[in-house]
């Protein structure tokens, strides 16, 4: 019955309220807002009972809201999801999604802003970063989400237990604008797994090409000094190991120069470093850049030569993470690579066995830090002024319950989830279709976006995705024992203020941009002289006001830990 009455309500919004159904003609004052007591007395709008619909019948078909949101081009457009029309037939609340390309949303996230009488009701996806968050609250744009957090019982429970999350979330004025995904696996600050072809590194012991390894060792939790991977490498290089008559086709190691993950970074683990593309991390809490480290030098050089001996594959350094995924399968000619999962990069990933980081010339093993934060500010904000934004902010609280966000972020129950509870009663994944991946399927149907999946989910809600234990299982035992204690991320949505904005703005880019340029010429033109090394110093504490970005990033990682 609710389906025929939301395609009566949606025909009838088109007609008569197309700002507030996806068309955006009409200005958001036209619509005037009820005011709570109307909303609770005439509409039956209620946020107490998470469980129970936010409006009654009469609210399901006279109030609506234009929500905007950027999309995966494979997901279903997201009026026609299962989850959406779910979530519309337990809450009564109707919103109509306006869904556009990354690239679209991109050319229009300004205009949409600088236009008070043609914008949404809100913005999913997005991506607002802390000083247009900052901007937007100033200009009274943005709706001060914190002020009504009485009509949002998830996501207060949330800020009540995570005082973490509240603080990355809280603006310099002491507002919240913005609400937050949260996915806590325990995967992100650990981006690398190092995989090695057995089968060809038992060829290389048989010749004796290394020493210090029988076959015996080749099997999951492998460490392998410098050297002797080097030797093993070498080997690669120089013979026909997938025997098609090729002897130059193989590509010893492999990885995907600064992508998120699979990158060379735990390379730089050889020398002590806990390096991560943003060179950034917390040791001992203070932040510390790499590049300052004269350990940088020495394990660049080091690398480089690896480079120059053709034991790193050079393509490693242009190939997209899509052609890398690509030239895995078939024909094998991987004979180390850098990734999560060996199933996702070769066809034949019972070849590979996992490394535990490589032990450096002096001794040090180490696995790097990752800075892609597991918490993700500027997910979802309103515009000031929404008519009867209560029921919206209630609306989208629903999302932080953790049965609805597994539904957002893997897809429904009776498509991606079965129907019935397991015995535990948690969520658990139906069979894939035939032909179907898990990301394919994921993308159709999960709009992804705000979400709250923590320890209590996972352990009381909903079961991780089987390549999502695997992951978990094998970097607790051969990656994160290697990550020293004191080390740990410096994440970028960290709350600033406007003045150490204005100093990111000024000389952050170039700072990234001058260590990228000078470390991708090194590494692949045999290495940094002294001479080099100590311009580049030079240039780092002068033009590239390395120590006023360090400040800036101490200075709000001190608040965040409440120094």
């Amino acid at each position: 019955m609710k389906r025929i009455i939301s395609v009566l309500t949606i025909l009838a919004m088109f007609l008569s309220l197309t700002a507030c159904g996806g068309g955006g003609n009409t200005k958001p004052d036209d619509r005037k807002s009820s005011g709570v007591d109307t909303l609770v007395s005439e509409y039956g709008y209620q946020w107490k009972d998470t469980k129970a619909p936010i409006v009654n019948e009469k609210g399901a078909k006279e109030i609506s809201f234009n929500v905007y949101s950027s999309k995966n081009a494979s997901a279903l457009d997201y009026n026609d999801m299962k989850i959406m029309q779910d979530l519309y037939n337990s809450t009564n609340v109707f919103v109509s999604w306006e869904n556009v390309s990354e690239s679209v949303y991109s050319q229009q996230k300004n205009l949409i802003f600088g236009n008070a009488n043609d914008r949404p009701d809100a913005i999913y996806h997005a991506g607002m970063s802390a000083g247009e968050i900052i901007k937007y609250a100033q200009r009274k744009v943005l709706l001060p989400i914190s002020d009504y957090l009485e009509y949002m019982p998830n996501f207060s429970k949330i800020l009540e237990e995570r005082p973490d999350i509240k603080s990355q979330l809280t603006s310099e004025d002491g507002k919240i604008y913005s609400l937050p995904r949260v996915e806590e696996m325990g995967l992100l600050q650990s981006p690398n797994i190092l995989f090695l072809n057995k089968n060809w590194a038992a060829e290389a012991i048989k010749a004796g090409a290394v020493s210090g390894i029988a076959e015996a060792d080749l099997k999951d939790g492998l460490t392998l000094k410098a050297d002797q991977m080097e030797a093993i490498l070498a080997y690669f290089r120089d013979h026909d190991m997938n025997g098609n008559g090729k002897p130059d086709d193989e590509r010893p190691l492999s990885f995907v120069y600064n992508n998120w993950q699979g990158n060379q970074c735990d390379l730089y683990g050889m020398f002590g470093l806990n390096d991560n593309l943003e060179h950034r991390v917390v040791v001992n809490d203070k932040i510390t850049y790499t590049v300052l480290d004269e350990r940088f030098k020495e394990a660049t050089n080091f690398i480089a030569d690896w480079v120059s001996k053709g034991i790193i594959d050079k393509v490693s350094f242009e190939l997209s993470q899509d052609n890398f995924l690509a030239n895995g399968k078939g024909l094998e000619t991987y004979g180390a690579f850098y990734w999560w999962e060996s199933e996702t990069v070769v066809s034949n990933p019972e070849n590979y066995i996992v490394c535990t980081p490589l032990v450096g010339p002096k001794g040090d093993q180490t696995a790097c830090v990752s800075n892609s934060p597991e918490i993700s500010t500027g997910e979802l904000i309103f515009f000031n002024g929404v008519p009867n934004v209560e029921i919206l902010l209630t609306y989208f609280d629903r999302y932080y319950d953790p049965m609805i966000s597994a539904q957002i972020n893997y897809g429904p129950i009776g498509i991606v989830y079965e129907e019935q509870l397991d015995e535990k009663g948690m969520l658990v994944q139906k069979p894939l279709p035939e032909g179907v991946t898990s990301d394919e399927l994921r993308l159709q149907n999960a709009p992804l976006g705000i979400i709250y999946l923590s320890d209590y989910a996972w352990n009381n809600v909903v079961n991780m995705e089987p390549r999502a234990k695997l992951r978990l299982e094998r970097l607790t035992a051969h990656a994160t024992p290697f990550m020293p204690a004191n080390v740990k991320p410096c994440y970028s949505n960290l709350q600033f203020t406007l003045d150490e904005l204005n100093t990111l703005a000024n000389y952050e880019t170039n700072l990234n941009d001058y260590i990228r340029t000078n470390l991708i010429k090194w590494l692949m033109g045999g290495g940094v002289s002294d001479a080099q090394w100590e311009t580049f110093q030079k240039d780092l504490n002068g033009k590239c006001n390395i120590a006023g970005i360090q400040k800036v990033y101490q200075d709000a990682y001190d608040r965040y830990i409440g120094k």
